[in-house]
């Protein structure tokens, strides 16, 4: 079967015998497209007469709020490579005299809806009742598709298990608010994210307000160096919302307290949230009540399982099990290096003090990488009669030195700790020599016929050094558990530690320069899962950089 990138699906099966169908036609309809499925709600819809089917407003009852989350779920079990979106514009309580059509017929698209990517195939589950209707449904649905929305030229049907019968059930309609409220973190939308935010816009009427957790919400999140910049998670919102409901008004705001407006703004008549957040909604009514305002409706839904969920992730959907999936995965394709031989392939290796990092390098050893310790070779720049050793005594004084004539690193160190222009003065000094004797040993390494260097410096994105290397991997672990490390590996104090890490690069800003992120937070099993991810993957593209540079290869 032929592969679109985006596709409608028309569901016109009654909404209390759709969830239970929904797994086989969404499996199908992933065999069909690959990128974009945007869903379509017409429960009843007959396709199999003569006449010409229409969209019309359906109304917002409950089965229709536990089929989104149930369809947002299975969509995640089944088909999760694809970005699934329900669309609302046809779905409203009480219709407008403005959406009234000529001769006063409802038609909730005067015009056919411009969509974020241009659907290329519409599939439907409804069922034939014999093979010889199959060109009389499919003309119909192409038809109906593009009375609602602006589809490629030439626009291709697919039905869907057309075995599926209809059956009869009973539906109970639900209250709908003018204005309508949700906060959350919105990092890497999701089927649990979406099944909030769809529920949300079929209660909400007039306006739907989005509070988006930015900078001082974000400082517990997990693998908070991982969450999407706010301006990007907010383009993501703002595409999605305007696909699945149009109609309404949007104001998403950034929030850095766990209220934001939700606390002040009195048009508000309904918060969303879920089992797990429900508290939080119960807050958000008593500071109303301080300050004057109506509680607002508290709509709970229910969370989201994830059944691909591992060990060290949370039951339920969630982006912070999305960002541990990234752990050892490409994040940012490396920058072409065309002056630099294909072999041996070099990692940059960084991370702060305590992030694992030189036990992930000893990883990568052990899987046949040459492990190139720039600590080490930073002890053999002050060995005396080097040329380090000279400039370093000469800047700093004799005073430095040990009886045997070596360099007291500690006395060097008190001379540079706190004094900027000291340091640099040091630094300028040190890592040019540094970076020739890793030069150095990656050019045995080529000698050897060595395939992959790994070169393990802290410092290596400070001190320029992503020019000697193919890819930059950072090393993660949260402030507090590095904190405990240095503390427990070292013997110095909390105070002491955290001063160390203040002085390094933060993790965040390691991150914008690497290819490749690993923690080491979890056991050690959870790490080299990582490690031997990454180490796949890298001989992957190693293989495609040996084939571009010679086609034989």
């Amino acid at each position: 079967m032929s592969m679109f990138s985006t596709g409608i699906l028309v569901l016109t099966s009654p909404l209390h015998t759709l969830p239970f169908r929904l797994i086989p036609v969404l499996s199908t309809a992933a065999q069909v497209v690959e990128r974009t499925l945007y869903v379509h709600l017409h429960p009843g819809l007959n396709l199999g007469t003569s006449g010409q089917a229409r969209p019309v407003y359906i109304p917002p009852v409950g089965d229709m709020f536990k089929l989104i989350s149930r369809l947002y779920s299975n969509a995640a079990d089944v088909c999760g490579h694809l970005d699934v979106r329900v669309l609302l514009t046809n779905v409203r309580a009480q219709p407008s005299v403005t959406d009234l059509g000529s001769g006063g017929a409802v038609n909730p698209f005067p015009s056919p809806q411009i969509l974020s990517h241009c659907p290329e195939v519409v599939l439907t589950d409804f069922p034939l009742q014999d093979a010889g209707q199959s060109s009389l449904v499919s003309q119909c649905l192409q038809k109906y598709a593009g009375h609602c929305y602006v589809c490629t030229p030439g626009l291709r049907s697919v039905l869907l298990h057309p075995q599926l019968q209809e059956s009869k059930g009973q539906l109970e309609s639900v209250k709908t608010y003018s204005d309508v409220v949700v906060g959350g973190t919105f990092d890497r939308l999701h089927g649990a994210h979406k099944t909030l935010l769809n529920i949300s816009c079929l209660l909400a009427n007039r306006r739907f307000l989005i509070g988006v957790c930015d900078k001082e919400l974000l400082k517990k999140k997990a693998l908070k160096e991982l969450i999407e910049p706010y301006d990007r998670r907010v383009k993501k919102l703002q595409e999605f919302l305007q696909d699945v409901k149009p109609s309404l008004q949007y104001e998403i705001v950034p929030l850095n307290d766990p209220f934001g407006p939700s606390v002040s703004d009195p048009q508000l008549q309904c918060i969303v949230v879920s089992e797990e957040t429900m508290k939080g909604g119960e807050a958000v009514n008593r500071k109303r009540m301080e300050n004057g305002l109506p509680q607002l409706v508290l709509h709970c839904i229910q969370l989201i399982k994830d059944a691909h969920h591992t060990e060290i992730e949370e039951e339920k959907i969630s982006s912070s099990s999305l960002r541990s999936r990234l752990l050892g995965t490409l994040l940012a394709t490396p920058q072409s290096q065309s002056d630099m031989p294909p072999l041996p392939y070099i990692i940059g290796l960084t991370g702060g003090s305590g992030s694992g990092k030189s036990s992930i390098a000893r990883r990568l050893e052990a899987l046949g990488a040459i492990r190139i310790d720039s600590d080490q070779l930073g002890h053999e720049t002050y060995l005396p009669g080097t040329r380090a050793y000279l400039r370093v005594v000469q800047e700093f004084g004799m005073d430095i030195l040990n009886e045997d004539k070596t360099i007291n690193r500690r006395a060097l160190g008190r001379k540079v700790f706190g004094d900027k222009e000291r340091l640099k003065a040091l630094t300028d000094i040190v890592w040019p020599e540094i970076a020739l004797l890793v030069n150095k040993r990656i050019q045995q390494a080529r000698e050897e016929g060595k395939r992959v260097c790994v070169v393990d410096a802290a410092v290596l994105l400070e001190a320029g050094w992503e020019t000697l290397v193919h890819e930059v991997w950072v090393a993660l672990i949260p402030e507090e558990e590095a904190v405990r490390r240095i503390v427990e590996r070292d013997g110095v104090s909390a105070d002491d530690a955290q001063k160390r890490l203040q002085s390094q690069w933060p993790g965040h800003k390691q991150v914008q320069h690497a290819n490749v992120v690993l923690c080491t937070l979890w056991e050690p099993n959870v790490t080299q899962r990582q490690v031997q991810r990454a180490w796949s993957l890298l001989q992957q593209r190693i293989n495609q950089r040996l084939k571009e540079c010679d086609p034989a290869f």
